[in-house]
């Protein structure tokens, strides 16, 4: 029986305006639809007026007016949000009606809006209603229907069944605190106190609860979500501090910030125990055997002094003006911040390396953040100056990211500390003049020669502007193999280590180290034979790389006939040069990415079609161009394709599943890659394939749009990247015309480590032998269907791989364009009989440590048997 229209009930939420229902997972903001908030429902609305879905007390009245926060008698914490990115209009169009703390009756007016003004200078006009803190019920239950009336039912809130009496009626809720809740005295015997980082911890915490929330030391006290505030107590080791909590939610507050402060006290469990750490430390690196270790970020090997790289705090006034003239001077900063961004983009893209200036293309992105533009606007709304609102807000946020499970969106927590750290000089220092727009950076310095960068974080901005004649390496005690920072390094070909024991920052500078950075190694004191044998190596490899260049364009044959062939891994079409200048055969991976990223709405399908059929016009009619279609997911994000928050998205929605959730996206794809399959060899590869009706899915929709557009059939293959994929490849082999083996993906699902993980990704290694295993119940599978099997992923170019992998019986390599001629050369020198030896043996040990102890002896043997063939070889 539906409910009286004037009758409030405990758990049940009314339209709090009319207009067309709207799945929050549908909303083009993934704040709202990855349900970070929390859960809900969105209404695209035909009022102009937001009242209230029940009774309740007004406990968020935001000061633009776009939102409004509603505190129910039985515990729900309900968010009113109207429109996307409105937040920007700062009250423009809005008229708020209710005051903080002010009660409420259901169907009360909150807010009434100009619709028209709103839908024109905004994202969008959706409205959301979600439910903050969820977790204290049982679910959520959006009743039947499309649309909706402002008062109708729409939402129920299931409550536990501890919040209901025996008859089912809530219980009557606890009385307001008149007095303040205090923790009990806290000794902090953190080293460094509360420095910024652990206030910023403290800020992010205090940021979930709506009470007043203070840290007191002695007679003095600051408001826990002020970062600046807190540092300013100059809390330092052995002193004392508690918290002072008071409002709604003030014992779940308190109980989660003394947690915190314990957590931080518990640092080193004595205080005592740091100076003789620290001094033993010492005498060890004196004696200059001391080995740090960490994630390779960019492989490479050099020898340098060590340079420790610290950032300067920038001072800020904490007080500001007018809202109007803070809020103006934070725009103004913005806009600057773009402008260099867009120098350093195009300077990038001029420079032919469009990886880079997507980076600085994604910042500009980041610069237009509502979250963090709304929190930066609530600070300057509180009274604090541009300045001090912008840092505080960039750097809770970044904090934010840096504490998820999620490795991949963690890494972005750089990113974040870049844009926030590169507005911030331009509101306290002035903007640059405009022909040095392109290099500011977060950290200046000044470089001494031959120099070891060591921090414990770099910036993207801090990379793309090293003096990279004084610059030799790069080691850092946060980030991997992932992150902005790295992707840079290996573009500019600096080796860079990451994820290194913090203790390396102790490290004096001038010190001497050799950084293998291909090992994960930095090594201390090196002797006089070390750096001679580093230096002979270091020219036998630049000698070798142009005899590899002379010869990049012939095939790849080893000494006894096995031809293979080298393709090219593609992430742009400006790539196709210089991969066909490298020897590249055709392209074994074009990542398709590249088309969607880095913007806010998908490519058009001419767009699409345009990219790919020049690529095609470039490899030819003779060289293969293998497309895989788009392969997204939860750990790849894109701004336009909102998909549901996942603990493990590496478990959730990615590759193939995200296609063909979403047809009409997937089939714009394909139709896109038919119409240029006449310009060419072009060949569809579908990306984390795990089982047959997948695959059978996905060849049902191309072969309808493959018949619509009346063009001819080509090739399709498949990635093997799963367990499940290598273990059923016999039957995906009658159904996929080849398999190309993803070895970075398949050696995270085969052993359980997350490849970006700071202290695991390196035992994700792909020469583990259930790595390998995996690989050849796959190549025997396709071989025994007459299908052939390339590799895609990092081991493809390791060339400690490669003989593994010809052995066991792959037939193409495809490899990032600096390696290919490197790769030819070394299979040039290598008999297929003696690696399929190699192969066999790896097969049967049982660790990878084993397998690359197998490889060491293979290459001492081979490098002594083949060394007078290659040269007889090459002159045949």
């Amino acid at each position: 029986m539906p409910l009286p229209s004037n009758q409030s009930s405990p758990g049940l939420l009314r339209a709090p305006v009319s207009g067309i229902i709207v799945p929050l997972s549908q909303v083009p903001d993934p704040v709202f639809a990855a349900n970070i908030i929390g859960p809900g429902i969105a209404i695209d609305p035909t009022g102009e007026e937001i009242v209230a879905p029940c009774d309740g007390v007004i406990s968020q009245a935001h000061p633009s007016g776009h939102a409004v926060g509603l505190t129910t008698s039985w515990g729900a914490q309900i968010l009113i949000h109207v429109g996307l990115d409105t937040v920007k209009l700062r009250g423009r169009g809005f008229d708020p009606l209710v005051v903080l703390d002010q009660k409420v009756k259901e169907g009360e007016p909150l807010i009434r809006f100009d619709a028209d003004y709103i839908a024109t200078r905004s994202k969008s006009l959706l409205t959301e209603m979600v439910i903050l803190n969820s977790d204290q019920f049982d679910g959520l239950e959006v009743l039947p229907g499309t649309h909706t009336k402002s008062g109708d039912p729409l939402l129920r809130v299931l409550l536990k069944s501890a919040e209901k009496g025996s008859a089912g009626t809530l219980q009557p809720a606890t009385s307001a605190r008149n007095l303040a809740l205090k923790s009990e005295w806290i000794t902090i015997h953190n080293a460094t106190g509360i420095h910024a980082r652990p206030a910023a911890l403290l800020a992010a915490v205090a940021k979930r609860y709506k009470s007043k929330l203070t840290l007191v030391k002695g007679d003095r006290s600051a408001d826990v979500r002020s970062l600046i505030a807190v540092m300013g107590l100059e809390v330092a080791q052995n002193d004392q501090v508690m918290i002072q909590a008071h409002g709604p939610d003030d014992v779940d507050a308190l109980e989660a910030l003394t947690r915190e402060l314990k957590n931080l006290s518990e640092d080193h469990e004595s205080p005592a125990a740091v100076v003789p750490m620290e001094t033993e430390l010492k005498k060890e690196r004196k004696a200059g055997d001391l080995h740090f270790t960490g994630i390779t970020a960019s492989p490479g090997m050099t020898a340098g002094k060590i340079f420790q790289l610290s950032t300067q705090e920038i001072e800020v006034e904490e007080k500001g003006e007018s809202i109007s003239h803070e809020t103006a001077k934070l725009e103004k900063a913005i806009q600057v911040a773009k402008v260099q961004l867009e120098a350093l983009a195009n300077g990038f893209m001029g420079g032919n390396d469009p990886n880079r200036a997507s980076i600085f293309g994604a910042h500009q992105e980041l610069l237009e953040d509502p979250q963090l533009l709304e929190m930066a606007g609530e600070e300057i709304d509180r009274g604090y100056s541009a300045a001090f609102a912008w840092k505080l807000s960039y750097t809770t946020l970044s904090l934010q990211l840096q504490n998820l499970k999620n490795q991949l969106l963690a890494a972005r927590a750089n990113d974040v500390r870049d844009i926030g750290k590169r507005v911030l000089q331009i509101l306290v220092n002035g903007p640059v003049p405009a022909q040095e727009a392109a290099s500011q950076a977060s950290v200046t310095a000044i470089f001494p020669d031959n120099c070891i960068v060591v921090a414990e974080d770099l910036t993207p901005s801090d990379v793309a502007t090293l003096d990279r004649t004084k610059v030799l390496g790069l080691c850092t005690t946060t980030g991997g193999a992932t992150s902005h920072v790295a992707i840079l390094a290996r573009s500019l070909d600096i080796p860079a280590l990451a994820g290194v024991d913090p203790e390396v920052l102790h490290i004096a500078n001038g010190t001497l180290v050799v950084l293998d950075a291909s090992k994960g190694e930095l090594r201390l004191n090196p002797n006089a034979q070390e750096l001679q044998a580093l230096e002979k190596s270091q020219a036998q490899h630049e000698l070798q790389k142009k005899e590899d260049l002379v010869h990049a364009q012939e095939p790849a044959k080893t000494l006894d006939g096995r031809r293979f062939e080298i393709v090219a891994n593609l992430k742009a079409t400006s790539e196709a040069a210089n991969a066909l200048q490298m020897g590249a055969e055709g392209v074994g991976l074009l990542r398709t990415e590249f088309l969607f990223m880095n913007r806010t709405t998908a490519p058009t399908e001419n767009e699409q079609f345009e990219a790919y059929q020049g690529l095609a016009r470039a490899f030819g009619k003779t060289r293969p161009l293998i497309i895989r279609t788009l392969d997204v997911g939860g750990d790849k994000p894109l701004p336009y394709l909102p998909l549901p928050k996942e603990d493990n998205p590496f478990l959730g929605e990615r590759g193939i599943r995200v296609s063909l959730s979403r047809p009409a996206m997937f089939r714009e794809q394909l139709r896109a890659i038919l119409r240029a399959s006449s310009e060419g060899d072009i060949r569809i590869m579908f990306p984390m394939i795990s089982s047959l009706t997948e695959l059978r899915q996905a060849k049902v929709i191309l072969e309808e749009e493959r018949k619509a557009l009346g063009i001819a059939p080509v090739s399709v293959g498949i990635m093997i990247e799963v367990p499940s994929a290598a273990v059923m490849a016999d039957h995906l082999a009658d159904e996929a015309d080849f398999f190309s083996i993803g070895s970075n993906d398949l050696s995270q699902y085969v052993l359980a480590i997350d490849r970006g993980h700071p202290k695991l990704a390196a035992q994700a290694d792909g020469l583990d032998p259930s790595i390998l295993r995996m690989i050849d119940m796959a190549v025997r599978a396709a071989h025994s269907k007459k299908k052939w099997v390339g590799v895609c992923g990092g081991i493809a170019g390791d060339p400690k791989a490669i003989p593994v992998l010809m052995g066991l019986g792959v037939d193409e390599l495809s490899v990032s364009i600096p390696s290919i001629p490197a790769v030819k050369a070394q299979i040039r020198t290598l008999s297929q009989k003696d690696c399929e030896e190699l192969a066999h043996a790896a097969l049967e040990v049982g660790t990878a440590a084993e397998v690359r102890s197998l490889i060491e002896n293979f290459g001492r043997v081979a490098d002594k048997s083949t060394a007078g063939k290659t040269v007889e070889s090459k002159r045949n």
